[in-house]
């Protein structure tokens, strides 16, 4: 077995299991995506430590690896369903959810986290995932898993989730960030607060600051 394989061993069992995802599927990919395949190579090292990585060049990071495996447990994903990652950087939480059998679609405006992507996948040998740096169409998504944290709510993508559809993001920063799972009915999207987690704000759900006089 090669480091990384060991390293990644360790990480579903030191982390992941001690973080309540116990979800077969979920494991399962998170043992087989070489995770130091999306992060940049001199970076490799960093990549399965339980703490986001910045990516240098971008303004994204990825995700803690307990934080990403436990919101894609918490969307309950079926294979074959319709499944988007949004400013997933280079990719890793689309790359889990298509070895979970989900029809997957990163969509990343950031340019040079696309591009991140690109190669990401690519090194990792993955060819099933559908990459964008524009709102994908069609927009009738099964469950929408956003990479960041928001201060404020990410309503802007409740219209790509089909009726019956989940959306799920970290809302707030620091200790007052709480995962939140959003479903969609005909006329509203409800939320309910899952666990709380920490990670670096998405600058397009940042709160636009008020003026005091």
């Amino acid at each position: 077995m090669d480091s990384f394989a060991e390293l990644r061993r360790m990480m579903v069992d030191c982390q992941l299991r001690t973080y309540d995802v116990t979800d077969r599927a979920v494991l399962a990919a998170a043992d087989r995506v070489p995770r130091e395949a999306f992060v940049p190579t001199d970076l490799s090292h960093l990549a399965y430590l339980d703490q986001p990585v910045a990516l240098p060049g971008t303004g994204r990071a990825l995700m803690a690896p307990m934080v990403i495996a436990r919101m894609i447990q918490v969307l309950d994903i079926e294979p074959g369903e319709r499944v988007l990652e949004y400013g997933g950087a280079s990719g890793y939480g689309a790359a889990l959810m298509a070895g979970m059998g989900a029809s997957t679609t990163l969509w990343e405006p950031d340019a040079a986290a696309l591009a991140l992507a690109r190669a990401a996948f690519e090194r990792a040998g993955i060819a099933n995932v559908t990459l964008s740096a524009t709102p994908p169409e069609p927009s009738d998504f099964d469950a929408i898993l956003v990479s960041g944290a928001c201060e404020t709510a990410p309503d802007s993508l409740f219209a790509l989730v089909r009726n019956g559809g989940r959306l799920i993001a970290i809302e707030g920063q620091g200790r007052a960030a709480r995962v939140k799972l959003y479903q969609k009915t005909e006329h509203a999207m409800s939320a309910r607060p899952v666990f709380d987690a920490a990670a670096p704000i998405l600058e397009e759900f940042r709160r636009v600051p008020s003026f005091v006089f």
